[in-house]
């Protein structure tokens, strides 16, 4: 029976944690991070789900491995792995990819200040600052986003008929404002939001067909934002984004809040220039903005920014041993228990 060993470097980014995977990951051929993610999903989903999901991890983990970038016109490949899958973008575990990989020397860019990184949605800009050895902030520019669909109407038995507007900002979002049937974040329980939010999903998803007009192996909602008024003087909104199983993003989430601005971008509220705060659950802040717009396919939308901070938390060096009956991970939902397929 083989044991598979994981060199991972720990932090969170604004609260929600980012598992580093710097050693241990499985060679992929070359070829572009999008076509590498496919790669990795088909061949190699249980170590995501091993190292993500219990006994080593938990319904909030979010994690990133790096790889060599295709072209000499980036300076390194991340790929995504979390609970809710092997991602196109998170621009929370960008933030904290980049804080801890220029820390302990894993990323050493061409151009000092600004690192470029390949994604599978595409090429991310990372500005960043040192404070002495460490990176005190890091501003993405993320990849296009724009608003894909609104004023889709599906009934949730737990609150009622609701609306909802579906953006993209490198995963597609359910955005929910407040309305007659939710009165917004911070009015109802989180662990009500919890509850809803996977069904919510499924049924928009069975209802709906959602894809980039670019690439249509893009496609789904995989995360729901529940929107609010902020609670923090300095922010312009607040949100719970729930992705996964039954997670909620600690933090004001980057992919999230380039979505959001997206859809207020569309709908007037936002233009070229603007400043957007976003505030979390735990009140933690991302500053966003809306750099320049853009077409995706016919679609009207945006190159947004989102700057934020990240901490490193610890190491750890962890094993999937295949004697482990759980070596591929469970988790405890609502429903049952969810045991992940072994390779």
């Amino acid at each position: 029976m083989a044991r598979h060993t994981f060199f991972c470097i720990d932090g969170h980014t604004c609260g929600n944690p980012v598992r580093l995977v710097a050693g241990g990951a499985p060679q992929l051929a070359m070829g572009s991070m999008f076509d590498r993610r496919q790669s990795f999903v088909r061949d190699y989903d249980w170590i995501r789900t091993g190292l993500m999901f219990e006994p080593r991890g938990h319904d909030m983990m979010s994690g990133s491995i790096l790889y060599p970038p295709s072209s000499d016109a980036y300076d390194v490949g991340v790929l995504y792995v979390e609970t809710s899958g092997c991602l196109p973008m998170c621009g929370h575990g960008t933030i904290g990819t980049v804080t801890m990989a220029l820390e302990e020397g894993l990323l050493v860019p061409k151009t000092p200040g600004q690192a470029r990184l390949e994604t599978p949605a595409g090429l991310v800009l990372a500005d960043y600052t040192m404070d002495g050895e460490h990176v005190s902030s890091v501003r993405l520019t993320n990849v296009p986003s724009f608003l894909a669909a609104e004023g889709l109407e599906i009934e949730c038995p737990e609150f009622g008929p609701l609306v909802c507007d579906v953006a993209y900002g490198g995963n597609f979002y359910a955005i929910f404002e407040p309305q007659k049937n939710f009165a917004g974040v911070g009015s109802v329980a989180i662990d009500q939001l919890v509850a809803v939010s996977p069904r919510l999903r499924d049924a928009l998803n069975e209802a709906f067909d959602i894809r980039h007009p670019e690439n249509p192996e893009i496609k789904g909602i995989s995360h729901i934002q529940w929107t609010g008024p902020a609670e923090d003087p300095q922010a312009d909104a607040r949100n719970a984004v729930f992705y996964g199983d039954k997670a909620i993003d600690r933090s004001p989430c980057g992919t999230g809040t380039s979505a959001r601005m997206a859809q207020l971008f569309a709908k007037g509220k936002l233009k070229v220039g603007d400043r957007f705060v976003h505030e979390s659950v735990i009140g933690s802040l991302f500053t966003g903005g809306v750099k320049a717009d853009v077409l995706v396919g016919t679609k009207r939308g945006i190159i947004p920014t989102i700057e934020g901070w990240a901490v490193k938390t610890g190491t750890s060096t962890i094993t999937l041993d295949e004697r482990d009956p759980y070596m591929a991970g469970f988790s405890v939902t609502g429903t049952g228990v969810k045991r992940y397929p072994r390779p």
